[in-house]
């Protein structure tokens, strides 16, 4: 048994594309909205070629990272006002490292578990999904 090829450069993994919609670049991410309506929900996807863990980033990638989730995480909270920000690279079934982002409300269809397996995903309807989008560019931009 081979191990499968890891790839020279950055693709972004087929279950992030289908399960995301893309709302903006940064310098090191790529900054998508999981299309699940249950949850304000961002996805930071390093672009750096083979990293599946924290440790595959060198220290300025960890550095800007972290800053990158940290602008993020204040966008969501400007604008939705959540109860709790949830922050999470789990990777568990994608390989490929990503950071979740996700604003947290004490009413949520969740709340207080885990947003993984609480409820089935409930994509944006597409008027939603483009005022959404919308709202979290302008906020992503001025955070």
């Amino acid at each position: 048994m081979h191990p499968t090829p890891r790839p020279s450069r950055y693709e972004l993994h087929p279950q992030l594309a289908d399960d995301s919609i893309p709302v903006t670049e940064w310098p090191l991410c790529e900054v998508r909205l999981m299309d699940d309506a249950n949850h304000p929900w961002l996805i930071l996807i390093p672009r750096v070629p083979e990293a599946v863990e924290l440790i595959d980033l060198d220290a300025n990638q960890r550095t800007q990272l972290s800053a990158e989730i940290d602008r993020a995480a204040r966008a969501l909270k400007a604008v939705f006002k959540p109860d709790k920000l949830n922050v999470a690279a789990l990777g568990n079934l994608v390989p490929q490292l990503h950071v979740h982002v996700i604003a947290r409300f004490h009413n949520d269809i969740a709340w207080p578990r885990p947003v993984w397996g609480a409820a089935n995903a409930r994509p944006y309807a597409p008027e939603e999904l483009v005022e959404r989008v919308r709202a979290l560019r302008a906020a992503l931009d001025a955070a």
